[in-house]
C-alpha cells in the first residue's frame, strides 16, 4: 500500500493506492535510472537513505534464530534493530519478498518463516 498525502495548489490530497505483489514487481521492472533520475531531482523530501547491507544481515539472522515470528513481534524486533518505524517496515517488506523467507497467513497475523 502506498498513501500519498499533500496538496495540489489549494486543494489537499490524501490517496491511498493499494496494488498486489505481483503489480509492484511489474512496475519496478519498468524502471531505469533514467526514469528515476528526474523524479530524483524533483523530490522535495527527503532522499532514502542508501541500504544498509549489514543491518539487512541482521534481521536476517535474527529471523533465521527465531526460526518463525509473527508479524507484529517481528516488526517491532525489527524496529528496535533498525532505529526506527520506517526503517523497521523497509526491514519487513524486504524479508517478505526475500526467497528465504515463507510468510503464511496466521491466525491474527502473518507468520514470518525462515526457510533458508
Amino acid at each position: 500500500m502506498l498513501r500519498i498525502r499533500g496538496r495540489i495548489g489549494d486543494w489537499p490530497v490524501d490517496l491511498t493506492v493499494e496494488m498486489e505483489a505481483e503489480d509492484w514487481d511489474r512496475l519496478a521492472s519498468r524502471l531505469s535510472p533514467e526514469t528515476l533520475a528526474p523524479a530524483a531531482s524533483m523530490a522535495t523530501g527527503p532522499v532514502a537513505a542508501p541500504r544498509n547491507d549489514a543491518l539487512w544481515d541482521t534481521a536476517r539472522q535474527l529471523l533465521r534464530e527465531a526460526g518463525q515470528m509473527e508479524g507484529p513481534r517481528l516488526l517491532a524486533a525489527l524496529e528496535a534493530l533498525a532505529g526506527g518505524p520506517a526503517a523497521g517496515k523497509r526491514l519487513l517488506v524486504r524479508l517478505r519478498h526475500c526467497a528465504e523467507v515463507q510468510v503464511d497467513a496466521g491466525e491474527d497475523a502473518p507468520l514470518y518463516r525462515w526457510k533458508g
